[in-house]
């Protein structure tokens, strides 16, 4: 109270004025009497008053003869939480909007439509499933197997009741063994060398069901039983077998052989098309010196053939002239005399064809003429007239 007296003293004011104002206090006057009372309102005993409303409470803050119950200060609970004594205050006040979708023309609400929409939805989402020519489906119930789906239009419970899981059982897959990025694989041949491949596996699923529920990895198990298989193949080859035409297709058709009868046996619903060599090359540490060693091979064998071309030839001739004496044989054999005669013209005319010779048979004519002789002393002797006129010039 002393402090409320030196307010007054200093500032002037009266109690009159401290009434004023409390009459225009937005809070309210909690007391409840006149103008004229000098009494603070927050002396009155009663608490009682119909002055303005607090704005912090429900209802405006409305107590005494007006309201249902006393009035009282907002706490910070009231504030924040939007909470009254009356409990969560509704509408669209602080609290929030109350959004509501508008009744149907018979009064019922739009909850049950939505629902069933919604659970429509869903089935066709998770319940109807195409199927396409190439392909075939195996349905799940609860995570195990149920039954397998042909190509068309199929129906099942939805999600998670049933699940399905659709393959392409006819499109021919290819692995390349190794893939690519991986290390090379060696492998060894039956003369105890080493050779580089690559090569390709076909196949195509037969057997969905099998493919997908006896194999955890179809696809790495393909490569591994590949790779033994190619293994065991080329172990029973030499080292140039693997690089002919002949030797590969051998190999191809083996490991193609022991791939489906390996996957048969574990039942994995696949058929192995075919294997296929794409490359096959020495170590890469050692491919220079088998450069060479296959050049020099190449050498070999074009030098032997070479060689047993020229022994067909010369067979080929003495086999021509063997064949023909032996048909002169039957001839002189029908008459020995003409063929003898015959024989001999035949031997003088090839041995005097290369002699310096000229034969002539006719009466009065000497029956060797040295003709070529003859001719080459006319030629010689224009050149020794020619010579001796230079000689006696330079004697004088």
């Amino acid at each position: 109270m002393q402090f409320i007296d030196r307010l007054k003293t200093r500032f002037g004011w009266s109690d009159r004025g401290l009434a004023m104002a409390g009459k225009n206090n937005p809070w309210g006057n909690r007391g409840g009497g006149s103008d004229d009372d000098n009494t603070p309102t927050g002396d009155k005993p009663d608490g009682g008053g119909d002055g303005p409303r607090n704005p912090w409470l429900p209802g405006g803050g409305k107590g005494g003869s007006g309201g249902d119950e006393p009035r009282r200060s907002a706490s910070i609970e009231d504030i924040f939480k939007n909470r009254g004594p009356e409990g969560p205050r509704r509408g669209g006040g602080p609290g929030g909007p109350n959004i509501r979708l508008p009744d149907l023309p018979s009064g019922k609400s739009w909850g049950p439509l939505i629902i069933a929409g919604a659970v429509i939805l869903w089935f066709l989402a998770t319940g109807v499933h195409l199927v396409e020519a190439k392909e075939k489906a195996v349905v799940k119930t609860f995570g195990s197997y149920s039954h397998t789906f042909d190509p068309g239009l199929n129906f099942t419970f939805p999600f998670p009741i049933q699940t399905v899981d659709v393959e392409d059982v006819q499109t021919v897959r290819r692995d390349l063994v190794p893939s690519t990025g991986e290390s090379a694989k060696l492998i060894l041949t039956g003369d105890q060398n080493l050779v580089d491949l690559n090569y390709v596996v076909r196949w195509n699923i037969k057997d969905l069901e099998n493919f997908k529920f006896e194999l955890a990895d179809p696809v790495e198990t393909v490569k591994e039983v590949a790779e033994a298989a190619m293994r065991a193949s080329v172990a029973q080859k030499t080292l140039d077998a693997t690089f002919t035409g002949e030797g590969r297709a051998e190999i191809q058709l083996q490991v193609r052989e022991r791939m489906q009868a390996t996957l048969d046996e574990y039942q994995a619903g696949i058929n192995v098309l075919g294997v296929e060599i794409e490359r096959a090359d020495p170590p890469s540490e050692v491919v220079d010196a088998f450069r060479d060693v296959s050049v020099a091979e190449q050498n070999a064998d074009r030098a032997r053939n070479q060689a047993q071309g020229y022994a067909q030839q010369v067979l080929a001739t003495a086999e021509g002239e063997a064949e023909a004496f032996d048909k002169v044989y039957e001839q002189y054999r029908l008459a020995p005399e003409v063929t003898r005669q015959r024989l001999y013209y035949e031997t003088m005319e090839r041995v005097l064809a290369k002699t310096d010779k000229t034969i002539v048979e006719a009466e009065g004519v000497t029956p060797y003429l040295p003709l070529p002789e003859i001719r080459k002393r006319a030629q010689a002797a224009p050149a020794e007239a020619a010579a001796t006129p230079q000689a006696q010039t330079g004697g004088q």
